[in-house]
């Protein structure tokens, strides 16, 4: 059931006629901070809760030092410091990148061309809180979430995916393992992607982490999402209002130049939300335990105004 009537891919109009990239901009109006996340509502949120059977609850989000090294030479470790007080104890954060662990990216995150979401330019948001993350947390995250495990599928047939190679999830894969799990998706999803990265990152020796620490742009390989249109155009079609992975970026990494970076289609032109580093092993195993692959998925962002990102904070309930 649609919050409300979403145009298919085909029919969205182009954002440049140069490229033929199409953009989502006007469904929602010109002045919408939410993108995909309109997807969400009252309905989705009462479906979502009659999945909740047994009360079993379980994180989605990785502690905040994790991954350990980081990725990102931009984003060095935060500082925590805990101290006494007259009454008892505080503690702060100093150098806390929000995307840095278990993460959204946000609708200011990622431009296509010099636009971002709904065609605000950067003069704009230096401007203004627009596009700000606190929307999405004044709206709420609470939908029904659907695991596809293509990690745990292709391990099973004998063709584990290897953590540290470049390996594209397409949507043929995508939908053999929907098939297999007997699952179909609604409006409003958000769809979690195990690629079994995180794992194998902290399962790899120390030295190994360490060779790979800050080498994202730079000799990095991942699993992940193959980042041509067709990926685009399959969640738009799906009614997908979010897409997260367990890998540093949901798409395939190196990016083939050729098909173009799926987070500028996803994110600036589909408004849609981009969940990256999340904690989807005890998932899969509680999954493949029950059968069960959707669940109550609950995220609460940080209502920063004007944030570009934000930790998680996600769970699965069942």
């Amino acid at each position: 059931m649609n919050v409300n009537p979403v145009p298919p891919f085909h029919e969205l109009p182009f954002a440049s006629d140069r490229d033929r990239e199409r953009a989502a901009w006007s469904v929602w109006g010109a002045d919408d901070s939410l993108g995909s996340i309109n997807r969400i509502g009252p309905d989705q949120v009462v479906q979502a809760a009659s999945l909740v059977r047994t009360g079993d609850v379980i994180s989605l989000s990785l502690p905040l030092d994790e991954p350990d090294p980081g990725l990102f030479p931009e984003r060095p470790p935060f500082s925590h410091s805990a101290f006494a007080t007259r009454n008892g104890r505080d503690d702060k954060l100093d150098d806390f990148y929000l995307q840095g662990s278990s993460h959204w990216d946000g609708l200011r995150h990622i431009r296509y061309r010099q636009y971002y979401w709904g065609g605000r330019t950067d003069e704009h948001l230096d401007q203004s809180a627009d596009l700000g993350i606190e929307k999405w947390a004044e709206h709420g995250m609470i939908t029904r979430g659907v695991l596809l495990d293509v990690a745990g599928h292709l391990a099973s047939r004998g063709k584990p995916v290897a953590f540290d190679r470049r390996f594209e999830i397409t949507v043929e894969l995508l939908e053999e393992v929907a098939a297999q799990e007997g699952v179909r998706f609604r409006e409003g999803d958000i769809l979690l992607v195990r690629t079994g990265w995180v794992e194998g990152y902290r399962a790899a020796p120390d030295e190994v982490r360490q060779a790979m620490a800050g080498t994202i742009g730079n000799g990095f390989e991942c699993p992940g999402l193959e980042s041509s249109q067709q990926m685009a155009q399959w969640l738009w079609d799906a009614g997908i209002a979010g897409i997260t992975s367990d890998n540093p970026a949901v798409e395939v990494l190196p990016v083939d130049r050729e098909k173009g970076f799926l987070h500028r289609r996803l994110i600036a032109l589909q408004g849609m939300a981009v969940g990256e580093l999340w904690w989807l092993r005890d998932l899969a195993e509680h999954s493949a335990r029950t059968g069960r692959f959707e669940f109550l998925l609950v995220s609460a962002p940080l209502r920063l105004t004007g944030g570009v990102g934000s930790p998680a904070n996600a769970y699965a309930v069942f």
